[in-house]
């Protein structure tokens, strides 16, 4: 695995700056004019890039799956965990408007997707990078779909086991894959410093 990886022009890595993503996620709300004031929040705070979320509810979430806890305390219990990822998913159109947006405002654009058609979508708007969530590292297709494509690719491990993140790696690998970025994360919001373990980047 290289230790440099480049993403539009910038490298990362050893003796490089951080680079500093502003997770916008799904904090839009669904809005799309807060998707762009929160790009605007980002470049006025000195982030490097600003990461969305691109998916399908029907693709991902059951009408029956109950809400997180922390969702639960964030947004109560009268919609279910389907209609409230349905009315935070942006259409299409929306990315290819949010990036061209985001490159006005000369700041890097990515998304995270979180099924094969949204990753098809972010290949065709040519994004530089890839991001994998964390709960999706497991989804063995899917990381391998996006890893066929050839461009670098950040691996969040939050939600996976020291095996499940060899495993995505491999699979990873075996596509001739070696642009990969593997983030340290706690899938806990807010995460305790006490549980951040940052040694374990180490490993």
């Amino acid at each position: 695995m290289v230790k440099v990886v480049e993403i539009a022009g910038r490298k990362v890595g050893p003796g490089y700056p951080c680079l500093v993503i502003a997770e916008i996620g799904v904090n839009h709300n669904g809005d799309i004019q807060l998707a762009y004031d929160l790009i605007d929040a980002a470049v006025e705070c000195g982030a490097d890039a600003v990461k969305f979320q691109t998916f399908k509810t029907e693709l991902g979430v059951t009408p029956e799956a109950p809400k997180a806890d922390y969702q639960l305390q964030t947004t109560g219990g009268e919609e279910s965990q389907f209609d409230m990822a349905k009315n935070l998913e942006l259409p299409d159109s929306a990315f290819g408007a949010l990036m061209a947006y985001s490159h006005q405002r000369n700041i890097l654009f990515l998304s995270t997707p979180f099924d094969e058609p949204s990753a098809d979508l972010l290949e065709e708007l040519d994004v530089p990078v890839y991001k994998i969530a964390s709960g999706e590292i497991v989804n063995l297709p899917l990381v391998a779909r996006v890893a066929a494509k050839g461009k670098p690719m950040i691996v969040s491990t939050g939600m996976a086991n020291l095996g499940e993140v060899d495993a995505a790696v491999r699979v990873i690998a075996e596509s001739g894959h070696r642009e990969i970025i593997l983030l340290q994360c706690v899938s806990n919001y807010p995460a305790d410093p006490a549980d951040v373990n940052l040694k374990a980047m180490e490993t």
